[in-house]
C-alpha cells in the first residue's frame, strides 16, 4: 500500500471523509471525498423510471433499493482499494432530479406514486399558475402538479400533510427534518431573492385560488424549510443511518447539507456559482444556466427561474434535443467506412469529423439541419422529425454539412439565449462547459462560444457530475468558516483558481451562427409541417 493510499485510509478510518450521493433518472451514483475535495471511492446504481397508471415514476422500493445499492458499491470500492470498512463519515448530503410530487399524509404515509419530472401532465394547471403569478411555472414544477391535482379533483389532495422533492423526501427520512435546499426549493415554487424563501405574494395568491375548496392546509403550512448551503439541516440519525446501510456498520451523526436538486450540485461541480457566471451541459439534451445580476423585464415562457444553492437568481435555458442526430450522421460514416474495409474507433471518427467541421464555412454555405429526435417547447415543436434540407446552390461539402449539424445541436439552445443576451441585455462573463458535445478538445467549444457569444471554459473535473457537487456542499457545511462564501470556498479550497481551458468567441464565427440562426428559423415551418405529415 502506497504511502497515499495508507493516508486515505486512515481519513476513513477516523471517520473524515464526505459522501455525496445523487439520484439521475438512470443512475444513482456515490462519491467519496477527501479533505482536499478529491474523489477516493464512487459506487452506482442503475435504475429506470416505469410508467405506472400513465404516470412516470419511481416506487419508494425503487428507491431505497437504488439508494442501499449505490451506498453499497461504493462501500466496495472501499474495501477493494483501502481494505476497510466505512463505519463513520463526517458529513454527506443527498442530491436527485428536481421537481416533481411526492405527497404525505399526517402519518407520513405516500398519498399518491412518486409524479417525476418526466410527465407532462399539468399543462392547464402551469398555464393557469404562469397567468396568476406573472411568473413562469414549467409543468414540471412541484406546485403545477399539486394544483392540476386539485383541478382533477383528486381526492388525496385533501389529506396532503407535506410535500417535497426525492430529495426534500430522502433528507427527512434521514434527519427528520423537512427542509430543503434553496435551489431545489426554486423548482417547487418561485422564490423570493430578497428575502430567500418562498415567495409570499404568491403564497398568498394561490391560497386564495383555492380557498372555496375547503382544504383544511395552507399552502406554506405544507412545503418544506428552505435553507441556504451551508445551513443547519440536521445530522443523520440511527433510522436514517439504517436506511442507507441495513448491513447497520454506518453509525449515526454525520452532518447533512441541505438536499439539492441536480441544477445546483451541478453549478458546484462546475464552479459556477457566482453572478454573471453559467454552465452549459451539452450530451443528449442541452441547457444553459446563467447567474443572474437582476430580475428579467418579462415572463418569458422559454426560460426557467431557478436559484444556485445560495439563493442567487438563475435563467435556465433548456433544449430536449442536442447530439442525438449529430451523433447519428457519425455512426453512418463510421459504416461507410467499414464497408469500404476500414475500420477505426469512434473516438477517431468524432475527432477527424468534428474537426473537419472547422473547415467549412461560417454559415455552414447555405445548408440547414434540425436534430429533433423529439419535441421542444422553445420553437415550438410538438414531436421530432430529423431534417437535413438544402438548396441546389447550397456549398454541399463534408465540412460544411459537419458544421451544420454542429450548429443545429444547438439551435434551440441559441434561440432561448438569444432572448436572455438580446431582449435582456444579460452580461455574462464566463460559461463552463461540460458533456459530451465538449469531448473532442477545441471543437464543440468553439461552436459553444459561438452560439452564446461568451468565453466557454472546459475542466477536467466538470466530468466528476452532481454526486461530487452534492459532496462539495456538504463539505461546506461541514468545513466552510464564518462568513465564508460559498463562491469563495470553491474558488479557494476546491478549484484553486483553476480557469480550465477558455476559449473566447471568434467573430467570424459569431456572425455565421446568427446568419444561421436566422435560416434555422425561417426553415421551422418545414420542420413542423414534417411533423404533421410524416407520421
Amino acid at each position: 500500500m502506497n504511502a497515499n493510499t495508507e493516508k486515505v485510509k486512515q481519513m476513513i478510518e477516523e471517520g473524515q471523509a464526505v459522501v455525496g450521493i445523487e439520484l439521475g433518472s438512470t443512475r444513482i451514483k456515490t462519491v467519496m471525498i477527501d479533505k482536499d475535495h478529491i474523489p477516493v471511492a464512487s459506487g452506482s446504481y442503475a435504475w429506470e423510471n416505469r410508467l405506472d397508471g400513465h404516470i412516470w415514476t419511481y416506487t419508494l422500493d425503487d428507491i431505497w433499493q437504488g439508494l442501499q445499492g449505490s451506498y453499497q458499491d461504493m462501500v466496495k470500492n472501499v474495501k477493494e482499494t483501502y481494505g476497510t470498512e466505512v463505519k463513520k463519515i463526517a458529513a454527506i448530503g443527498f442530491s436527485a432530479m428536481m421537481h416533481g410530487y411526492m405527497a404525505f399524509d399526517k402519518e407520513d404515509r405516500l398519498l399518491v406514486p412518486f409524479r417525476t419530472w418526466r410527465n407532462t401532465i399539468t399543462g392547464q394547471a402551469a398555464e393557469e399558475l404562469t397567468e396568476l403569478f406573472q411568473y413562469n411555472i414549467p409543468e414540471r414544477w412541484s406546485i403545477a402538479h399539486l394544483y392540476q391535482a386539485i383541478l382533477n379533483k383528486e381526492e388525496h389532495v385533501k389529506d396532503v400533510a407535506y410535500f417535497t422533492t426525492l430529495a426534500g423526501y430522502i433528507h427527512w427520512r434521514m434527519t427528520g427534518r423537512k427542509v430543503l435546499g434553496i435551489g431545489d426549493a426554486s423548482g417547487m415554487f418561485p422564490i423570493d431573492i430578497r428575502t430567500k424563501d418562498f415567495d409570499e405574494r404568491m403564497i398568498g395568491q394561490f391560497d386564495q385560488l383555492v380557498a372555496e375548496r375547503g382544504y383544511p392546509w395552507k399552502l406554506r403550512q405544507i412545503m418544506p424549510e428552505v435553507l441556504l448551503a451551508g445551513e443547519d439541516a440536521g445530522t443523520m440519525t440511527e433510522e436514517g443511518a439504517a436506511l442507507l446501510d441495513p448491513s447497520g456498520v454506518l453509525q449515526a451523526g454525520a452532518v447533512v447539507c441541505p438536499p439539492e436538486g441536480d441544477a445546483g450540485t451541478g453549478m458546484a461541480a462546475t464552479n459556477s456559482v457566482a453572478v454573471r457566471t453559467g454552465n452549459v451541459s451539452a450530451g443528449t439534451s442541452v441547457f444553459a444556466m446563467i447567474v443572474l445580476e437582476k430580475e428579467l423585464s418579462k415572463v418569458h415562457r422559454e426560460i426557467d427561474m431557478v436559484t444556485t444553492p445560495t439563493g442567487s437568481l438563475v435563467a435556465m435555458a433548456h433544449a430536449n434535443n442536442c447530439t442525438s442526430d449529430l451523433n447519428a450522421w457519425v455512426s453512418l460514416f463510421r459504416e461507410y467506412g467499414e464497408a469500404m474495409g476500414v475500420k477505426a474507433d469512434m473516438d477517431e471518427i468524432f475527432s477527424a469529423l468534428y474537426n473537419k467541421a472547422l473547415e467549412g464555412d461560417a454559415d455552414c454555405g447555405g445548408l440547414l439541419s434540425y436534430g429533433f429526435y423529439s419535441g421542444e417547447s422553445i420553437v415550438p415543436v410538438d414531436e421530432g422529425r430529423p431534417l437535413f434540407v438544402r438548396t441546389p446552390d447550397s456549398c454541399f461539402n463534408l465540412a460544411n454539412f459537419m458544421r451544420t449539424h454542429l450548429y443545429a445541436a444547438l439551435g434551440t439552445l441559441k434561440i432561448g439565449m438569444d432572448i436572455l443576451v438580446k431582449e435582456e441585455k444579460i452580461q455574462i462573463d464566463k460559461i463552463l462547459g461540460h458533456g459530451g458535445l465538449f469531448k473532442t478538445p477545441g471543437v464543440g467549444q468553439r461552436i459553444m462560444a459561438a452560439a452564446m457569444q461568451a468565453p466557454v471554459s472546459v475542466m477536467e473535473t466538470a466530468g466528476e457530475g452532481g454526486a461530487w457537487g452534492i459532496a462539495l456542499l456538504a463539505s461546506y457545511a461541514l468545513r466552510k468558516e464564518e462568513g465564508e462564501a460559498l463562491e469563495s470556498y470553491l474558488d479557494s479550497r476546491v478549484f484553486g483558481g483553476e480557469e480550465g481551458v477558455k476559449m473566447d468567441p471568434d467573430a467570424g464565427d459569431v456572425a455565421g451562427f446568427e446568419a444561421f440562426i436566422e435560416r434555422f428559423k425561417a426553415g421551422l415551418s418545414v420542420e413542423q409541417e414534417a411533423v404533421r405529415k410524416l407520421v
